[in-house]
């Protein structure tokens, strides 16, 4: 292998690690908050690339009718719980949510569909896939916030399993492409770097400051802060555990969108693509402990990295590869715990 080469392996395995680093924290946030290994992450990028796909070619967005009836759904379960929770205020504001979100989404998409603007259609694909985050805690989790990791694995898994089915009706098995948003290349030494990768890498750097800002300077960010280090001590001083798993999975659903935009010129998505996104990000987070985003970030740029350079040398096995990464972190965190336990029993 030349340097060139191995140069342009690099840049494509920091490129792919950085899209999988929107999944590895998101993952993250999602698991600190809510104990919920949010499987389904993928399915949010697959909706965020078709729609902004469809968005292009001025196709009806399929990710539209999803949202209405996760929001009709939604609607009906919260108000269920109306009767047993007798909690107007909470209902309130939920189903309003559901409701604006429909509404604002239905009006961005029209003048979408009437103005062929991009950035318009950017906000019109946050606008459609962001409110199903929430959406789906208020189905699926909220009830199940108190039980245990596995119980809240499998609801997970059945969530993925259920938009993996309604997703074949409205997409089809055909593949999605968006055209390139930004064009032409930049020369760095002996090897050259595309603008779209740029655009990637940076847009991520932003989400990183962005997040940062969070959870540093915002009441919102120091309560999901505080729920993940200790969830009984924060609902103990007021803060709503149902609340803060409703934005974690708002951003959530946020970023993988954000993330979806931003592969759909870069690659082939079909509606069955989320999957194995969200499973090459889990490796990541896993990687950093399920603790870090800085450690999730770096590990899934270590998944991009042995993914190009494996694809290169035995691309047969590429896969099997990247997820063999699990094996001597989880064999390294299993020894740290069975040291910690003699400690534990003297003390």
């Amino acid at each position: 292998m030349n340097t060139t080469l191995g140069l342009l392996l690099a840049q494509d395995g920091i490129i792919n690690g950085t899209v999988y680093a929107f999944l590895a924290v998101s993952l993250v946030l999602v698991f600190l908050v809510t104990r919920v290994l949010l499987v389904a992450q993928g399915e949010f990028v697959v909706l965020g690339a078709i729609t902004i796909a469809q968005l292009q070619r001025g196709e009806a967005a399929g990710a539209f009718y999803l949202l209405v009836g996760l929001a009709a759904i939604c609607i009906v379960i919260l108000t269920l719980r109306l009767w047993r929770d007798r909690n107007i205020r909470a209902w309130a504001w939920q189903v309003g949510f559901c409701a604006v979100s429909v509404g604002v989404a239905a009006l961005l998409l029209w003048l979408a569909q009437s103005v062929s603007l991009f950035a318009l259609m950017v906000v019109t694909t946050l606008a459609m896939v962001a409110p199903m985050g929430p959406m789906l805690y208020w189905i699926a989790f909220r009830s199940l916030a108190d039980s245990s990791i596995l119980i809240l694995l499998f609801a997970a898994m059945s969530v993925h399993y259920i938009l993996l089915g309604l997703m074949l009706p409205l997409f089809g098995p055909e593949a999605y492409r968006a055209a390139p948003y930004v064009s032409g290349r930049i020369d760095a030494g002996v090897t050259t770097i595309s603008a779209q990768s740029i655009l990637v890498v940076g847009v991520f750097i932003v989400l990183t400051a962005a997040l940062w800002f969070l959870f540093r300077f915002t009441m919102v960010g120091k309560e999901l802060r505080a729920v993940s280090v200790n969830r009984i001590g924060a609902r103990l001083v007021g803060i709503s555990p149902d609340m803060t798993g409703a934005v974690a999975f708002a951003l959530a659903s946020s970023i993988g969108a954000l993330a979806g935009m931003l592969i759909a010129p870069m690659s082939n998505i079909y509606y069955d693509s989320g999957f194995l996104f969200a499973l090459k990000g889990f490796v990541g987070a896993v990687i950093g402990g399920l603790a870090s985003f800085p450690l999730a970030a770096v590990g899934s740029i270590l998944v991009g990295i042995t993914e190009s350079f494996t694809a290169f040398y035995a691309s047969a096995v590429r896969d099997s590869i990247v997820f063999a990464l699990l094996l001597p972190v989880l064999l390294y965190m299993s020894l740290r715990k069975s040291h910690g336990r003699p400690e534990e029993h003297g003390e």
